[in-house]
């Protein structure tokens, strides 16, 4: 049995890891998941990851879980170019600072961000009050700043010259709100640069193709989610919503 990957191009750490494994050249199988037909939650794919969620990775008779455990993992096992995770130490040290920081702020603004503006109306059958999408847009858009300020200042990329898994992994993670609808780059010179350099080392057509779906998730409809899941997320989302 050889490397498997279970993914949904729907979510961006999957998105991070299908587009590393291709422009890599890593041999996998691509073991779709649907995360709205609820496929996440069955009985065979517990067996995968118990925690039920993705990404995933089988090889052979290893199971790991955790998209940056898995990225980490891919990155050693097939000896890939250094600059994805460079050996030398500073340089290390600046993407696991991105990796570690991440997780709370352009990943968990970023999300709020989709949750809020995409799936909360289709659970609810209405759309969050104005007030509140704008305290959820605003939160965004002050990570969005210490992104800038903190990791990318006047560098081409995260940890200097060359693209690295802290790059990939920040850049599918801001597509999550252009996908609901908020261009987050069209005022911001320098990220828009970022970006384009980031999308031509991993390959352009790749990447678009990782974000295919993703860019269409404005015209998500409440028929495509599993009945099953509608009260979990109804149930998560207000709950997120109040955050705010």
């Amino acid at each position: 049995m050889g490397l498997e990957l279970y993914l949904d191009l729907l979510s961006q750490p999957c998105r991070a890891l299908y587009i590393f494994a291709k422009c890599n050249n890593i041999p996998f199988e691509f073991k779709p998941v649907e995360l709205m037909k609820g496929q996440h939650r069955t009985e065979d794919f517990r067996k995968v990851n118990v925690l039920m969620k993705v990404p995933a990775l089988r090889d052979g008779s290893f199971t790991l879980a955790e998209s940056i455990a898995i990225l980490l993992y891919l990155t050693r096992k097939f000896k890939t170019p250094d600059h994805w995770y460079p050996s030398d130490l500073q340089k290390r040290a600046k993407v696991d600072e991105y990796l570690s920081w991440q997780h709370v702020n352009i990943r968990g603004k970023g999300s709020k961000f989709f949750l809020t503006k995409v799936l909360l109306p289709l659970v609810t059958g209405q759309p969050l009050p104005l007030e509140k999408l704008e305290g959820v847009t605003e939160e965004l858009n002050v990570v969005l700043k210490q992104f800038e300020e903190k990791f990318l200042q006047d560098k081409p990329f995260i940890a200097g010259s060359e693209v690295s898994l802290a790059d990939l992994v920040a850049l599918v993670e801001l597509m999550q709100p252009v996908g609901a609808g908020y261009d987050l780059f069209e005022e911001r010179p320098k990220l828009a640069e970022w970006r384009s350099r980031v999308e031509e080392a991993v390959g352009k057509k790749l990447f678009q193709e990782a974000h295919e779906e993703i860019l269409k998730a404005k015209n998500l409809t409440a028929e495509k989610i599993a009945p099953e899941l509608m009260e979990h997320f109804k149930h998560h989302l207000l709950k997120l919503a109040c955050q705010n």
